[in-house]
């Protein structure tokens, strides 16, 4: 198996919440695979163009794009492997989880860490990060990034719902990690490789639990340095 993933200036700088997702998932089956770090501009050129995105998996020959699907294709095809899901209504639920990621908790990263994102990056990359951001979002870089300082203090309000559910469980999964866990794991371990500066108080219970998913699978999330 092959898995492309996103990667800065060096190929040591493996950043993407949605890559760390996929990442994961393998270690998570027990899966071996080659993980093919890849700059934003040569994207395009992936397998004749199949996806405009990463992470992209290559299982012989088949192709499977986006970190959900990913983590749905696998639990489908080696079901003999430690499921993500813990079955169909995990999944639904987890789409649920899915949504609060990407609404919430993204964008308040996004606002974080706009400038880091781009000061990481190859200048080719660079050029093509500013354009397209700053049309998505309507302002410059800089613009979003002189609300950096509130925008850091309001962000551990924002992981309310996971400090809920670990004060009934160990991981989001329950008794063990599922995908679920990777889906938050996944954004901030963004944070973690990009932004120098510490988002959580090392006694909150969600950085506790994240140190905890650092540890998973042979400590595959601290094999990546953090930001300094």
């Amino acid at each position: 198996m092959k898995l492309y993933t996103l990667c800065g200036a060096s190929r040591d700088t493996r950043f993407s919440p949605h890559a760390w997702k996929a990442v994961m998932a393998l270690h998570h089956k027990g899966l071996a695979f080659e993980e093919s770090p890849t700059r934003f501009t040569a994207i395009p050129a992936l397998e004749n163009g199949f996806s405009p995105t990463v992470p992209v998996l290559k299982d012989g020959a088949r192709l499977v794009r986006d970190s959900f699907d990913i983590a749905v294709y696998l639990d489908e095809t080696y079901p003999d492997r430690p499921s993500l899901f813990g079955g169909g209504a995990g999944v639904a639920l987890t789409r649920a989880l899915e949504g609060y990621s990407q609404f919430v908790i993204h964008p308040a990263l996004t606002r974080i860490m706009l400038t880091d994102i781009h000061d990481c990056l190859a200048p080719e990359d660079q050029a093509y990060f500013r354009t397209s951001r700053e049309s998505r979002l309507g302002r410059t870089l800089e613009q979003v990034a002189a609300d950096r300082e509130l925008e850091i203090e309001t962000f551990p309000a924002k992981l309310e719902p996971v400090r809920h559910a670990l004060k009934h469980q160990t991981w989001l999964g329950g008794d063990r990690p599922l995908f679920a866990d990777y889906i938050v794991f996944g954004a901030l371990q963004w944070a973690r490789v990009v932004c120098p500066v510490s988002l959580l108080k090392t006694d909150d219970p969600v950085a506790m639990w994240f140190e905890r998913c650092l540890d998973l699978h042979d400590g595959a999330g601290r094999a990546v340095a953090a930001a300094s």
